[in-house]
């Protein structure tokens, strides 16, 4: 259990929060990204001066970005130490933070053997139901001949799931505003896989029996996987939550609301644990908000601002590094996602009046959390470039 207090406690000796992961994963011909207003907390992130230290890519104002190339750099790939420092007004270091830009060939070589197909089972919620950084992933392997199955009853290529999982396409089991319990607790009869997501249940919870009211639905993570993915375990399995478990959190009840989500996001592991070890497990760090008041107003109203959604979305950033961070003996690893994803750019807008009476227009986001096609290819870059992460070294 961690209070309010050490929160507090942590925001006194870190005032900025800068945090990263302990590696990044990229890929030749794909772009990578570091947006720092993603990876520190402030009010005002103007007021601090970002200065990056790496051999590899450019700073630029908003962001780090590199796509390397083997062909033109063979020594792009492999290892590449990253320092992403803060400094005020005076030019001092206020924040500094250490990462890895772990670089893989995306090209196979012609001496290697082809690889075997894998299978990815993607869970999530409104972010993966939208389809598209799911799509991504599949496009991805396509153009790189990486033969890549996903499984799942959601998402455009569903229906067309042949009996034994055999085949390709986009599936997922993507459910808007669910959370880690809903995943881990809810039952809703038959209604499981496939259905509505308002009215669906778990797609993981069965009964022998869906009529007798007084058996009790378990976890069945192994039945799923026999109607699903031909009776395997998938090779991989994402999980991307945090958005609803914590929406309406406030400071001082956000550390309750991700003890309670952590609860039924370990339940989740060990259910994908249980069926096979050796399933990498790949724990998203959740997605940053879009960069303006504005979308949060267009969504909500006066229901939530922004400023409160990016400290939850922070912290639960912060206690996932804490608590899955250097698990990978356990095959639980961290996807670093959000550092790619564009606040500005990367989520959906419209052009309207500036107020009733004006001539001129202007552009205002217009969704707070739920990012547009191009933000979600970002976050399905990132994504692929973790499952290749576990390429032999060439």
């Amino acid at each position: 259990m961690v209070d309010t207090l050490e929160l507090k406690n942590s925001e006194e000796k870190n005032p900025l929060r800068l945090v990263l992961p302990p590696s990044i994963p990229a890929l030749t011909g794909l772009e990578t990204n570091l947006y720092f207003d993603n990876a520190f907390l402030v009010l005002n992130p103007a007021n601090y001066a970002v200065d990056v230290t790496c051999r590899r890519g450019a700073q630029q104002h908003e962001r780090w970005t590199w796509t390397p190339s083997a062909e033109s750099d063979a020594t792009g790939l492999g290892d590449h130490p990253f320092t992403l420092e803060l400094r005020d007004d005076a030019n001092q270091i206020v924040a500094k933070a250490e990462t890895v830009i772990r670089v893989r060939d995306r090209a196979f070589t012609a001496a290697s053997d082809p690889p075997e197909t894998r299978s990815l089972l993607i869970i999530g919620d409104s972010l993966t139901n939208a389809s598209t950084y799911s799509g991504r992933v599949v496009e991805l392997a396509g153009e790189d001949a990486f033969p890549l199955r996903l499984i799942g009853t959601r998402g455009p290529g569903a229906e067309a799931q042949p009996e034994g999982g055999d085949g390709s396409g986009n599936r997922h089991e993507g459910y808007g505003g669910w959370t880690a319990e809903r995943f881990a607790t809810r039952y809703n009869g038959g209604i499981a896989r496939g259905g509505p997501y308002q009215e669906c249940g778990s797609p993981f919870l069965y009964k022998d029996d869906p009529k007798d009211d007084s058996e009790k639905p378990r976890l069945d993570f192994a039945r799923y996987c026999d109607e699903f993915n031909g009776g395997e375990a998938p090779d991989f399995v994402t999980i991307l939550l945090g958005c609803n478990d914590t929406f309406s959190a406030t400071d001082e009840t956000i550390e309750e609301r991700i003890d309670r989500m952590f609860v039924h996001y370990e339940t989740l592991v060990a259910m994908i644990r249980e069926l096979d070890p050796e399933t990498r497990i790949g724990a998203i760090l959740p997605m940053p908000p879009a960069a303006s008041q504005d979308a949060f107003g267009r969504n909500y109203g006066c229901g939530q601002t922004r400023w409160q959604y990016r400290r939850n979305q922070h912290r639960v950033v912060e206690r996932m590094l804490e608590t899955f961070g250097d698990r990978e003996e356990e095959n639980l690893f961290l996807v670093p996602a959000w550092l790619n994803l564009d606040p500005v750019h990367g989520f959906p807008s419209e052009t309207r009046k500036a107020h009733a009476h004006a001539e001129a227009e202007v552009v205002r986001p217009s969704n707070g959390v739920h990012p547009s096609a191009a933000g979600y290819r970002q976050l399905g870059d990132a994504l692929y470039a973790w499952l290749r992460s576990f390429d032999p070294e060439t």
